[in-house]
């Protein structure tokens, strides 16, 4: 190990619980979302937030990035956005007579990938290789993206006007989909009667870094997965696959992105080993997303079939 890099702190659980409070004191009232956000980063996930406009769902961004310490970059998708707009694109220089690489904004930690559906799926598509190897290809040179690299991609629902609805190779590559919801009356008073939210990010201080996260990503690969528990997650799996309302099920990508969501929850929780609980957490923000129905039922009230008629055993 490279003795100048940054190291990982020893107090990483207290940190990410200061880290965790920290962004819940800026999300007011959504815990449970919060903690979702955080179990992704720690699983090597990227996440994507669908609801309506004004609930947080960029404030939710911005308070990640600035608690963990990661570089960020926003793109406002657009339906002229192009692919070169998001990757970046050589330029030929006269002075050396040659071909100059210059990166787009995807060279970042933390990408806010905002209205992602009002772009095209082929602008789409130019998020797939970086989220799902860390790295871009353009001219025939890969370039390899700085860990950790994080998507948060916010949509709007798309009964909206002037949206594309994401394919299904691009929902894939987002290991959790969430919505927000408008907050209780409770939070939705304090947040009335509060702080602006923009002064409140601006005074937020890294709680982890960098190399905090790495560490902590290895510690929840390690989280233990029970023989159990894994039979558990076959027959979901499994379920998916042969339930009469579902044309196309999880796959076996769907299933390691479930459990290794589950390990980081485990994390999250202070365990050192996964529970059925674990998975029922992030089943259906997990799952939801890559099950295609026939015809009927919604895509998260199957899958939250799927959980009440898969036993635990």
């Amino acid at each position: 190990m490279d003795a100048t890099a940054p190291q990982p702190r020893t107090d990483l659980n207290a940190a990410l619980h200061a880290a965790l409070d920290q962004i819940n004191h800026v999300l007011l009232g959504k815990p449970q979302q919060v903690r979702m956000a955080v179990a992704a980063i720690l699983a090597g996930g990227h996440l994507l937030i669908e609801d309506v406009p004004g609930v947080g769902k960029t404030t939710l961004a911005h308070a990640v990035a600035a608690t963990f310490d990661l570089a960020f970059q926003r793109i406002q998708f657009t339906s002229d956005l192009l692919p070169s707009d998001i990757i970046g694109v050589s330029v030929y220089e006269r002075e050396t007579d040659a071909f100059r690489f210059h990166a787009g904004p995807i060279f970042t930690q933390l990408l806010l990938a905002d209205e992602i559906n009002r772009a095209t799926p082929k602008t789409q598509s130019a998020l797939l290789e970086a989220m799902a190897e860390g790295q871009v290809t353009i001219d025939g040179r890969t370039h390899t993206l700085k860990q950790p690299f994080y998507v948060v991609a916010t949509q709007n629902p798309l009964d909206l006007a002037g949206t594309f609805p994401l394919p299904d190779s691009q929902l894939d590559r987002f290991m959790l989909r969430l919505s927000l919801d408008y907050p209780d009356a409770r939070a939705e008073r304090d947040l009335l009667a509060g702080e602006d939210r923009r002064d409140v990010l601006a005074r937020l201080q890294p709680r982890l870094d960098a190399a905090d996260i790495m560490a902590l990503r290895q510690r929840a690969h390690q989280v233990t997965a029970s023989p159990a528990l894994l039979d558990y997650l076959q027959r979901l799996l499994a379920a998916s696959r042969q339930h009469d309302d579902i044309r196309v099920g999880l796959s076996p990508r769907a299933g390691l992105a479930l459990l290794a969501g589950a390990r980081a929850w485990a994390l999250l929780e202070g365990r050192h080993y996964v529970i059925p609980e674990d998975l029922q957490a992030l089943f259906v923000p997990v799952a939801a997303h890559r099950l295609i129905p026939g015809k009927g039922a919604g895509r998260e009230t199957l899958a939250r079939a799927l959980l009440d008629t898969v036993a635990v055993e």
